[in-house]
C-alpha cells in the first residue's frame, strides 16, 4: 500500500492523535494498577506503553481514510467502477473494487456471479453495492 503523507490533511493527522490519546492513558493507568498490586520492573511499564504507541503509528497509514470525516461522498465516485467477485453472488456476496472487499448484490435477474468473474458498480445504498456483469475485456 503506497500512501502519500503529503496529500493527507493534517486535520487527519491531529483526529488520529486524539483518538488514540484517551487509550493511550487508559493503558497507562491500567499498567500503573498492575504494577501497584504485582511486582513490574520499571522498564517493562515503558516499553510496553512504547510498543502501544509504535502499533498506533504503524496502523495509521492503514486507517487514515476512516477519520477524513470530509471524505463521505467519496465512495459515490465507485459508481461506474469494475470489481472482481470474491464470493459467489447468488443473490450476493463479497467483491472487491478499488482494493477492497465490499459486500454486493446483483442488480438483475439471471444466473449467479461466479468468484473471478468481473462485475461493474450500478448504485449504492447504505455500505452494499449493487452489480452487474461486465463483460468487457
Amino acid at each position: 500500500m503506497k500512501v502519500n503523507f503529503r496529500e493527507i490533511p493534517k486535520r487527519v493527522y491531529l483526529r488520529y492523535v486524539l483518538l488514540m490519546i484517551p487509550g493511550t492513558i487508559v493503558l497507562t493507568l491500567i499498567l500503573f494498577l498492575i504494577r501497584h498490586w504485582v511486582a513490574v520492573p520499571a522498564w517493562f511499564f515503558w516499553v510496553f506503553i512504547s510498543i502501544w504507541i509504535v502499533k498506533d503509528v504503524v496502523m495509521f497509514p492503514f486507517v487514515w481514510r476512516s477519520h477524513d470525516t470530509r471524505r463521505p461522498g467519496i465512495s459515490r465516485s465507485m459508481i461506474g467502477e469494475r470489481g472482481i467477485v470474491k464470493e459467489c453472488l447468488d443473490p450476493s456476496g463479497y467483491i472487491q473494487v478499488v482494493g477492497e472487499l465490499w459486500w454486493a448484490e446483483k442488480s438483475d435477474e439471471g444466473p449467479p456471479i461466479k468468484e473471478g468473474e468481473f462485475v461493474r458498480v450500478q448504485k449504492i445504498e447504505g455500505l452494499k453495492l449493487y452489480v452487474v456483469t461486465d463483460n468487457e475485456a
